[in-house]
């Protein structure tokens, strides 16, 4: 995870709890965002034998929270239309907000002051537990700026302050920690979804595109890198494309292929379902599909007994020069990466099939190996050559097993 990145995690009401504390533990109590509440059912289960389970969690994590911080939500026209202009008020539209604080009177008594109502003239003070929200400087400024109100007949008994839209239109919108379904989409709607895709294999419990383009909304930004490793019917990465993110999906099952590829092809084709419409998607890129080898270590981090050449002459180029590789693995010769080249005497490559055959450096094995002209890593299961003789030839020496890492 980036220094300035965010996990999200759904769960559901069964393990919610103890994931948070796991979650704690890994990411540190200080790095937790918020419990986000997201409504999946639009209506209560009938047959549900105690209460019905209409919703799931949504836990956000960073890596580090003073680097970590949400995007906020572009305004939508529902939104706007929640603000009125009852007084005419030539700025144009306007909502209510509080004139007071959650403070008391003993944590700030200069918001603990008498503000003289307009029609009646009487004082009206706050309670003590929660002040007014403006000192008196700033109250006497926004009576001057009509910004007070008493409502439309001056018959309230305390103020509110007048927010214009013209204020706030072009800042967004805090994302809050509880998502309806009307906003974000309900299990239905991923069902439908995914059924799009593959209607005679429907998968059991897909998200709905509209609640992944919530998160990627509020935690990345354009050419973002998102990671989903349980990728399930593939939300994650066709919402990631339709909104040009970079992205990585990661799956075990054969949903993988019989899923998660077919979906993707469909978005690149142009489909428009889930938000394809809302991001104005039309089609266009592209993804590589990739099937994990087998594994390179056992469960105690020991090279596998059974590892063929071909695999681990990919783990050790990769290790070695950071790229993957792309060579045939057909000769002790992996390749050249910056000036050194890279050699792998391992499981009779060299054509010889004894156990030891060829898999131990000599001065004769040496001679038969392709040539390069610079220094040389050599990994082979032993070496008969001396100290100074590898000096000589500008060869380093790594024995197998024991100087393959995992890492």
């Amino acid at each position: 995870l980036a220094e300035d990145g965010s996990i999200w995690v759904t769960i559901d009401d069964n393990e919610g709890h103890y994931l948070k504390v796991v979650m704690d533990e890994v990411f540190g109590r200080k790095n937790f965002v918020a419990n986000v509440v997201w409504q999946k059912k639009y209506s209560p289960q009938a047959d549900s034998k105690w209460l019905s389970d209409n919703h799931d969690h949504i836990l956000c994590f960073t890596k580090s929270k003073n680097l970590w911080f949400p995007i906020p939500l572009v305004r939508t026209q529902e939104m706007n239309n929640r603000f009125k202009n009852p007084d005419n008020d030539l700025r144009g539209s306007w909502k209510t907000g509080d004139y007071t604080c959650n403070k008391n009177a003993d944590e700030r008594p200069n918001l603990y002051y008498p503000i003289i109502h307009p029609k009646t003239g009487k004082e009206i003070w706050p309670k003590r537990t929660a002040v007014w929200r403006y000192n008196p400087e700033t109250h006497e400024k926004n009576v001057r700026a009509n910004r007070v109100w008493w409502g439309k007949n001056q018959t309230n008994s305390v103020p509110a302050y007048k927010r214009f839209l013209s204020d706030i239109e072009d800042d967004g919108v805090v994302p809050s920690t509880i998502w309806l379904w009307n906003e974000v989409g309900h299990t239905q709607d991923g069902k439908k979804e995914s059924q799009v895709f593959n209607p005679h294999e429907p998968f059991s419990t897909p998200k709905p595109e509209r609640l992944l383009l919530r998160v990627l909304e509020i935690a990345t930004k354009e050419n973002d890198l998102v990671l989903d490793s349980f990728l399930g019917s593939g939300t994650t990465a066709a919402v990631a494309h339709k909104m040009n993110r970079r992205y990585i999906g990661i799956e075990m099952g054969d949903h993988a292929a019989t899923h998660c590829a077919p979906r993707l092809q469909k978005v690149i084709a142009g489909e428009q379902g889930g938000i394809s419409q809302a991001v104005g998607w039309q089609g266009g890129g592209g993804f590589r599909f990739y099937r994990l080898g087998v594994p390179v270590f056992d469960e105690t981090g020991h090279v596998s007994p059974g590892i063929r050449f071909a695999p681990l002459a990919a783990h050790l180029w990769f290790v070695q020069t950071g790229i993957p590789f792309s060579g045939r693995a057909d000769s002790p010769f992996l390749g050249s990466h910056e000036g050194v080249g890279y050699y792998l005497l391992y499981n009779g490559i060299l054509g010889d099939k004894r156990p030891n055959g060829g898999n131990v450096l000599t001065s004769k094995i040496l001679a038969t190996l392709p040539p390069h002209d610079g220094e040389k890593v050599i990994f082979g299961e032993g070496c008969r050559m001396s100290a100074e003789r590898l000096q000589q030839e500008r060869i380093v020496f790594r024995q197998i097993p024991y100087e393959i890492k995992a890492r």
